[in-house]
């Protein structure tokens, strides 16, 4: 089995690499590599997963080898007939489909062992529903299918288990997930761990700010919340009891931390990268929008866990004692070395590009191998760091200079990462390829450098890092097996739906349920992807909700006249996804946390998800208020003031969901914290109740407004037509238009063909998949008006009051804990 997940993981490598262009063997289309990496995913989880509580662990029973065997072939046949395959499209034979059916089976009894029974329940009642569709009511009837028409759709073709979601497993997450466990392999992580502690361990409640700001490291190259709090809550849950929370409030600080690694940039959760499928933008800018969210996530979670700390007045750990001349010293230096370092890499990098040009690449390797042998040989003038035991009594902390230099060299595949996705803007798939053979060769190659510099044992250190190197691979594979799974059993559900036309109908039935009220179906929709939460992936969670209820919030948004930018809507659902991680009764997170802290699981979900409740707001705010995603925002004073508002805003949340801000608030200070939150937040809802926010022109004008669009601006316009169910229609949408140029040709980038006639517009043409057909553009629609934003009072007159309140509530709570304060100092009156 060992090395069946080797062979995997190499498998994947070469499939993202350049690799088989270069030799011109071994290249695979999608559909292939997708049929190999569903066949060792099936494969490898009848011999991880036992089939019951009861089987044997110390050996495979040779059942499970026939089921690993069969699954494996019926997961790869796509590729082992290919060209069959598609000498008869539509017409299977008896062994196609008994290997559809045999697949079906094996990838449901896969996902019972690998992922537990609710994930399977959801696909069979699909399933279910594929078949008895005739038997269903009015709102979501239609006329069934036969055996033969559901497994060509489901197993046969890329409609059903081989479509999107597994080609993005495929693709690229394989690699990032293979890509975090090499890093951890290496000693990365336990190395953030420390730097955390030696930044944060002497502030007040300083272990729990330290199992906030490791797992926000942890998130920067990992996308899985249990993993989080495993790696780093052995660590940190300890640590805050030893300093005075309870094993409750630990465990539910460190999950609300995990959990929000999926939602940070770089390397979000896996059910990310398939944004860039369903949303159809680079993953670049997947990060850029989601970028403020998550730190804002974070920094509210430090600033809940600093008010625990001063309500239950919990100790520091000790630190070295230090003159405060010293310690500036030694801020400034690691501030402006790390900038100057920073710069030095950017710009030399840039420098190299420009002048060499093509040959630049092979000379920026070797530039960093020799910067990874120097920072490895710096490193090896000091000891390893050594792993805490949580239960030694307290520890002194250590320095930060003095725990950063022990690991120099794990910023290299990090910043390989950053640098191929951001800046070179390659596909994420060869963005983790290129991170991934870095991380390899620093596995592969720093403990038998480490000896050499150290002069000790050469063949030893050799000998563990070839171990390291092979337990890194195969365990990256294992990690690997549940996301694949997964990814395939939501291909069912996505293969159903569109099989069916399931989709079109749940449009009319949110519609019904909610009235078209947005903010009744918003709540909806957020309760859904937690209830499905509970019991499935989170990738599974998004593949199920998005393409159920993403095109049904942008499709009544517009209707309600509420233009809502797509990314905005994948990104609602992403989170509420992810936040069913921690909601009781099933938070997997929250369980795992409670594992380590030896607490209830539902006490420790609960008080989770109250310290989770910032989170759970900010996806209600991108999508009437999508300036904190960065959109519409064109200039750095722009991103500052949003920035500085929304930070103002979410802090003041945190404040009044733990009732505290300057001392314990007042029910009344509470509310209005959050009263001056939304204002924050929403200063445009007031301004609209004064005057309406846009002024709706005539469609003569919507190709001059195309044309005065600027650069990747967005512009609102209203389209009016017949829906495919013969009904009257009347959207606002919201398009984003690329560089400037004639307006036609910049429609047409985005998918969008318009004929004149006159002064009338028509839609003419939608490409498929365009980001026109996403949100809901079809042919025949016209164009009836442009929107241009109105002239409104400014938005600081409601931010500027909302500020003021602030500081009068504020200034009460000052009097009030003065008040306190003194009373403790005089005793009590005789």
């Amino acid at each position: 089995m060992l090395w069946v997940a080797v062979a995997w993981s190499l498998f994947q490598l070469w499939y993202a690499s350049p690799l088989p262009f270069v030799f011109g063997f071994g290249i695979l289309n999608d559909t292939e590599a997708r049929a190999i990496h569903l066949g060792f995913a099936l494969f490898l989880t009848f011999l991880a997963y036992p089939a019951l509580r009861s089987s044997p662990r110390d050996r495979v029973p040779l059942l499970d080898w026939v089921l690993a065997v069969v699954g494996g072939f019926a997961g790869a046949y796509l590729f082992l007939f290919y060209v069959q395959l598609s000498g008869r499209p539509g017409q299977p034979t008896t062994l196609d489909l008994v290997t559809g059916t045999v697949g079906i089976l094996l990838l449901l009894e896969a996902t019972r062992r690998a992922l537990g029974l609710p994930m399977v329940v959801v696909a069979c009642v699909f399933i279910f529903y594929t078949f008895a569709g005739q038997y269903m009511p009015d709102v979501i009837q239609h006329r069934g299918a036969s055996l033969t028409k559901f497994l060509n759709h489901q197993w046969l073709t890329t409609e059903g288990v081989f479509g999107i979601a597994l080609g993005v497993s495929t693709s690229f997450v394989f690699l990032f997930v293979l890509f975090g466990t090499l890093l951890e392999k290496a000693g990365a992580g336990n190395w953030m761990m420390q730097i955390s502690i030696a930044l944060l361990g002497h502030l007040r409640g300083g272990p729990a700010k330290v199992a906030v700001v490791s797992s926000a490291l942890n998130g920067v190259v990992s996308g899985s919340s249990v993993s989080n709090v495993v790696s780093g809550g052995i660590f940190t849950i300890p640590l805050m009891k030893r300093t005075g929370l309870s094993g409750v409030k630990a465990g539910a600080i460190e999950a609300a931390a995990s959990i929000n690694g999926q939602i940070m940039p770089p390397v979000m959760g896996a059910a990310a990268f398939l944004m860039v499928e369903y949303v159809g933008i680079p993953y670049s800018e997947i990060v850029k929008h989601a970028l403020l969210p998550a730190v804002f996530s974070y920094i509210a979670l430090l600033y809940m866990v600093h008010l625990e700390a001063i309500k239950m007045d919990l100790k520091t750990i000790p630190q070295r004692p230090t003159p405060a001349r010293e310690r500036m010293l030694r801020m400034g230096l690691g501030l402006s070395g790390s900038i100057l370092a920073v710069c030095i890499v950017y710009y030399g990098i840039v420098a190299i590009q420009a002048v060499f040009g093509g040959a630049a690449p092979p000379l920026l390797a070797l530039a960093g191998v020799a910067l990874y042998v120097a920072s490895v040989w710096y490193s090896s003038r000091y000891p390893d760091l050594a792993l805490d035991d949580p239960n030694a009594p307290i520890l002194e902390l250590p320095r930060a200079w003095d725990v950063t230099r022990t690991g120099l060299d794990f910023l290299i595949p990090i910043a390989v990462l950053l640098w191929c996705l951001m800046v070179e803007q390659m596909s994420p798939g060869l963005s983790a390829f290129w991170a991934t053979v870095s991380i390899l060769g620093i596995v592969a190659t720093r403990k038998p450098l480490m000896a050499v510099f150290r002069k000790e044992n050469l063949a030893a250190s050799v000998r563990a890092a070839w171990d390291d190197l092979i337990d890194g691979l195969a365990l990256g594979a294992r990690n690997m097996i549940g996301i694949g799974i997964a990814t395939a059993t939501a291909g069912i559900v996505v293969g159903t739906i569109t099989l069916t036309g399931l989709g079109l109908m749940m449009t009319e039935l949110v519609e019904l349920i909610s009235g078209g009220n947005v903010i009744l179906m918003l709540i909806l929709i957020a309760a859904i992807s937690l209830v499905l939460g509970m019991g499935i992936p989170t990738t599974a969670n998004y593949i199920l909700v998005a393409t159920l209820m993403a095109p049904v919030v942008v499709d009544l948004g517009a209707q309600a006249g509420l233009p809502i930018p797509l990314i905005a809507v994948h990104l609602f659902v992403f989170y509420f996804g992810i936040m069913a991680d921690i909601t009781p009764p099933v938070g997997l997170a929250a369980f795992a946390a409670a594992a380590i802290s030896k607490e209830d699981p539902i006490a420790t979900g609960f008080q989770g998800a109250l310290y989770s409740l910032r989170t759970a707001i900010l996806p209600f705010v991108f999508i009437f208020n999508p300036a904190i995603l960065l959109i519409g925002v064109d200039t750095w004073p722009q991103t500052i003031w949003v920035a500085t508002v929304s930070l103002i805003a979410i802090l003041l949340f945190s404040a009044a969901t733990m009732n505290w801000f300057v001392t314990k608030s007042r029910l009344w200070e509470s509310a209005a914290l959050l009263l001056i939150c939304f204002t924050l937040f929403r200063p445009d809802w007031w301004l609209n109740q004064v005057s309406p926010p846009y002024e709706e022109l005539p469609a003569s004008e919507f190709l001059s407004a195309v044309a005065q669009t600027p650069a990747d601006g967005r512009i609102n316009f209203v389209v009016e037509g017949v829906d495919l169910m013969g009904e009257d229609v009347r959207k606002t949408v919201n398009v984003p238009l690329g560089e400037p140029g004639e307006p036609l040709e910049r429609l047409r980038g985005i998918g969008l063909t318009i004929t004149q006639a006159g002064d009338a517009l028509m839609i003419s043409n939608v490409d498929f998949g365009s980001y026109a057909k996403r949100i809901g553009l079809d042919v025949g629609y016209d164009v009836v008006a442009v929107l241009r934003k109105a002239d409104q009072p400014s938005s600081l007159i409601p931010i500027g009051l909302a500020l003021a309140a602030t500081a009068g509530v504020a200034g009460l709570q000052f009097a009030r804990a003065r008040k306190q304060s003194d009373r403790k100092e005089t005793g009590p009156a005789r």
